[in-house]
C-alpha cells in the first residue's frame, strides 16, 4: 500500500497535479515528510497539506480488525494449508490438524525416546492412498545416523493398518514409496572419518568446513531436484544435528560454515508446500545456562544475580539460531519413567505435554487431554526413570533388535 499512486487516490486534481510536478508520485513518499516540508515543497497551505495527508493516509491505512477475526481468519489460513494428521487425536487438535505444510517441525529429544518412530509412523501415513486417510504421495527420508527400518516400518503400517497391508502387494506398493538416502552412510561417514572425532579435537579446521559445506549443499541441491521430479508429500531428516554438526559451535553466525543451511531448508518448505520434519539432539546445559533463552532469565527491568535451577540439565542442539527457524517444536523426553510429548513452540497452541507409549503400532498417546506448561519447564528437556540404552528394549517386547529403537 506504500507505494500507491497519489494520483489513483481521488485528491482534488488541482492538489494531485501540484503533488506529481513535485515528483512526489506514492503515498509512501508523501507520509515520509512532515506537514511542513510539505508546505515548503508544495507551497501550499497548512489546512490543504492536512487535508491531502488524511486522505492519502486513510486510503492506505487496513481497516481496524477485531481480534475474534483474526482468530478466524488464522485458523482458515491453517486449515487451507493443509495438514498431515499424525492419528494422535490429542495432538493434531492442538496443531489444527497436524503437522502443517510448508514449515519445518522439530522433534528433539534424548537418545532412544522415540523420535524415529514417529518419524517411521508420519512417513507410513503421507505415503498411503488418500482414501485410507494418508497424503498418497512419496516420502524422502534422509536416514544421517543409519536408523531408518524399513522392517519397522512395514510392522508399523500392519499393526496399524491390518486390513490394508494384508492385502495382497500393498505392502510392496506402499515401500516403493518411501525414497531413503543414507548420507551416512558414505558422505558422512567420510567427514567424520576427516575429523578424527577425538576428544582433544572440537573445532573444524577451514579445509573440513569447506569439504562438509559442498557435501551438504550438494545433498541439498539434490533433494530439491528430487521434490520436483517425484510426487513428493513428505521429507524427512534424521537428524538435522548430525547432519549439520558444527552449525551450533561458538561464534557469531555469519561466520558458521553452514549459517546458510536453515535458510535453504525453510526456503525449500516454503517452495514445496509439504511438510518437513527433522529431528534434533539434546546436549548438556552449561553451569552459566540458566534456561535455554535469554528473556526466560529476567524480567524487564530486572538484573537477576542468581537464576532459578531446574532439574533439567539438557536443552536442544543446534543452538537459539535454529530455535527460531523452525515453526513448530515438539519435545520427546522422560519423567520419572514416563514418556511425554511436549508442544514447546507454536504459533498456533499453547505449550501442552501429552504421555505417550511406543507400541508394536508406533507412537500412542495415553490421553488426549494436554496437561498445560508454564515457565521453564516449556523448554526444558528431561531424561529420567529410563535407561535408554537398554530399557527401551524391554518397553517393546514385540522386538529385540537394538535398531528398532530410535
Amino acid at each position: 500500500m506504500a507505494n500507491k499512486l497519489i494520483n489513483e487516490m481521488g485528491l482534488p486534481r488541482s492538489i494531485a497535479n501540484i503533488f506529481a510536478a513535485r515528483n512526489i508520485t506514492t503515498a509512501k513518499d508523501a507520509l515520509s515528510l512532515t506537514e511542513f516540508e510539505l508546505m515548503e515543497l508544495l507551497d501550499v497551505s497548512l489546512s490543504e497539506v492536512r487535508s491531502a495527508l488524511a486522505h492519502i493516509s486513510q486510503i492506505v491505512s487496513p481497516p481496524y480488525q477485531t481480534a475474534l477475526l483474526l482468530m478466524e481468519q488464522r485458523v482458515q489460513k491453517e486449515q487451507s494449508r493443509g495438514h498431515l494428521p499424525t492419528q494422535l487425536k490429542g495432538l493434531d487438535v492442538a496443531l489444527c490438524g497436524g503437522i502443517p505444510f510448508g514449515v519445518l517441525t522439530e522433534l528433539v529429544g534424548p537418545s532412544g525416546i522415540g523420535k524415529t518412530q514417529f518419524c517411521l509412523k508420519l512417513s507410513l501415513l503421507a505415503s498411503l492412498q488418500a482414501h485410507y486417510g494418508g497424503l498418497g504421495g512419496r516420502v524422502i527420508y534422509i536416514d544421517v545416523e543409519s536408523k531408518f527400518s524399513s522392517r519397522r516400518l512395514i510392522e508399523i503400517g500392519a499393526k496399524s493398518y491390518p486390513g490394508i497391508f494384508h492385502m495382497k502387494g500393498m505392502a510392496q506398493e506402499v515401500c516403493r514409496r518411501w525414497l531413503v538416502g543414507f548420507l551416512s552412510c558414505g558422505q558422512h561417514h567420510f567427514l567424520n572419518s576427516r575429523r578424527g572425532w577425538n576428544q582433544h579435537k572440537t573445532s573444524l579446521t577451514c579445509n573440513e568446513c569447506l569439504i562438509r559445506t559442498y557435501i551438504v549443499f550438494t545433498s541439498l541441491q539434490q533433494i530439491k531436484v528430487s521434490l520436483l521430479q517425484n510426487q513428493v508429500k513428505l521429507l524427512v531428516i534424521d537428524s538435522m544435528a548430525a547432519l549439520v554438526s558444527g552449525e551450533h559451535e561458538p561464534g557469531p553466525p555469519w561466520q558458521h560454515p553452514l549459517g546458510w543451511h536453515i535458510s535453504f531448508i525453510k526456503s525449500l518448505a516454503e517452495f514445496s508446500r509439504i511438510p518437513i520434519v527433522v529431528t534434533n539432539q539434546v546436549r548438556s546445559q552449561s553451569r552459566d545456562e540458566s534456561c535455554q533463552y535469554s528473556f526466560q532469565g529476567q524480567g524487564r527491568g530486572k538484573i537477576v544475580k542468581d537464576p532459578p535451577k531446574h532439574d533439567s540439565h539438557l536443552v536442544a542442539a543446534l543452538g537459539i539460531h535454529w530455535a527460531h527457524a523452525v515453526t513448530i517444536r515438539l519435545v520427546l523426553e522422560a519423567k520419572s519413567g514416563q514418556r511425554f510429548v511436549k508442544v514447546a513452540k507454536s504459533p498456533i497452541s499453547p505449550p501442552l505435554a501429552f504421555p505417550f507409549n511406543i507400541t508394536s503400532s508406533g507412537i500412542s498417546l495415553l490421553n488426549d487431554d494436554g496437561m498445560e506448561l508454564m515457565g521453564p519447564e516449556i523448554n526444558s528437556i528431561y531424561s529420567q526413570g529410563l535407561s535408554f540404552g537398554e530399557i527401551c528394549l524391554y518397553d517393546l517386547p514385540w522386538k529385540k533388535t537394538p535398531e528398532l529403537i530410535s
